[in-house]
């Protein structure tokens, strides 16, 4: 292996970040705990030791460089565990080691989550041609953080940890926004944001190689990563890597995503991970699967999307979104299926109880009042969600609203509808499009009494 490469992207590194410029922009790293961005991350600590240790001020570490991570909320727990381990790691060395690098970790707006957007607005889980998850999950996210320390500093850098001989179409798009002469390029979607690959030029061999071979400089146990990758590795995926000791066997190129991923016909890294022992995620690959074969059945969609359009074929195949019925039944799956993953893993969480409200609310948004998330969280697990809103049923309110409708149970439930509404915005902090949502039940309930009457 040939260390003097190695060696030479490191002191690249060191130049950059004290001459390279006389600023002091920001580096934010995009970390996922997958092998390239643990590489890359190896190489930068290495640069800042070497930085701290041979340079006078006021070169010495003087430019912040974070740590970015991105968290779908739907990740493989395998891969969420890992990477929760070594963030908490790479922090707490950071600061022994009196280094700039600071962990951020970023997540989807409450809005924006996986489940809010599939059970809670009945957007069909994606596949390639209405692949939303991407954006939602993972762009926004980590572009709100950028655009913050742009704001703040003015520019920013972004090292990522892409490799030319990762792929063919990895390779033309490095060298098509590449400069040539120059290690930074502009950022394709961000305004003032470069771009800097400092290990695209890496082989596979010498990417292992630097993980098995070289200590990780925030004292963590790499072949953890190894053993992950090695077990995740479907047959066709295998690929030769170079060993350091016995131990280590070949290595595949799997791709770790979330694990409720549909873009992909089958989830080859969560087969094998259980082909390899990790039995109890077997009903989490069900699941998955389920999401996928019943996405396009007509019964499970309405006839309109959420805008209103009609979206139903010549033959009457509905293409909408998905209907209260399967919404609920498929929330009512998943928390039976976090109560069972539970029992092996006490604290991975499948859906937070904030997506859970925001799901209520989105319900009320749509009309739906003959579901209730809380009736379904209690029947399942036996107790109400825990939120100030979970007794609301018991309300003096709603008591008192009752007394004055009556027998008039149809006004009682108009009116509590509407007032459940009004609440829902307050749970999402924003009254944008209240009004539409409370002309929208009224004409409803209307047109309903005037269908009664004829």
């Amino acid at each position: 292996m040939n260390n003097k490469r190695i060696e030479n992207i490191i002191d690249e590194l060191v130049d950059q970040y004290t001459y390279g410029d006389t600023s002091e922009r920001p580096w934010i790293i995009g970390f996922s705990g997958g092998k390239d961005s643990t590489v890359m991350l190896t190489l930068v600590w290495r640069a800042l030791e070497k930085v701290k240790k041979e340079l006078p001020y006021p070169y010495q570490l003087r430019r912040p460089v974070y740590v970015v991570c991105n968290d779908t909320m739907v990740e493989n727990p395998i891969i969420t565990e890992y990477v929760d381990d070594v963030l908490d790691k790479i922090g707490k060395e950071a600061r022994n080691q009196d280094l700039p690098i600071i962990v951020q970790k970023t997540i989807p707006k409450i809005e924006s989550t996986f489940w809010v957007n599939v059970l809670g607005k009945g957007y069909p889980v994606p596949n390639n041609s209405f692949r939303w998850c991407t954006d939602k999950l993972k762009i926004r996210p980590t572009s709100s953080f950028i655009a913050e320390q742009v704001t703040e500093k003015g520019e920013a850098i972004i090292l990522i940890g892409v490799r030319s001989a990762e792929s063919a179409s990895r390779g033309r798009s490095i060298r098509k926004h590449e400069i040539k002469g120059k290690r930074l390029s502009k950022h394709p979607n961000h305004h003032n944001t470069l771009v800097y690959s400092p290990i695209k030029e890496l082989m596979l061999e010498e990417i292992w190689y630097i993980i098995n071979a070289m200590p990780s400089p925030w004292n963590y146990d790499n072949s953890k990563l190894f053993q992950i990758y090695a077990n995740a590795s479907a047959d066709d995926y295998e690929c030769p890597t170079v060993v350091t000791d016995k131990s280590h066997t070949s290595c595949g190129q799997s791709r770790f995503g979330c694990w409720t991923c549909t873009v992909v016909k089958e989830d080859k890294s969560m087969s094998a991970l259980i082909k390899n022992g990790e039995n109890w995620m077997n009903p989490l690959l069900k699941f998955r699967d389920s999401l996928e074969k019943e996405r396009n059945i007509s019964d499970n969609r309405l006839a309109t999307r959420r805008n209103g359009q009609p979206a139903i074929t010549e033959d009457g195949h509905k293409q909408g979104n998905y209907a209260p019925e399967y919404r609920a039944r498929k929330l009512r799956e998943l928390l039976e299926l976090q109560i069972e993953i539970q029992r092996t893993k006490p604290l991975t969480e499948l859906i937070t109880n904030q997506e859970l409200i925001a799901i209520q609310v989105y319900w009320y948004r749509d009309g739906i009042f003959d579901f209730k998330v809380g009736e379904i969280f209690a029947k399942i697990y036996g107790r109400d969600i825990e939120t100030e809103n979970a007794n609301i049923e018991n309300s003096i309110e709603k008591r008192l609203l009752k007394t004055v409708c009556g027998h008039n149970e149809k006004d009682y439930e108009l009116i509590n509808n509407l007032l459940t509404l009004q609440h829902s915005k307050t749970l999402l902090l924003t009254n944008y499009g209240l009004q539409n949502d409370i002309e929208k039940r009224i004409e409803d309930f209307v047109k309903e009494e005037v269908k009664n009457e004829n």
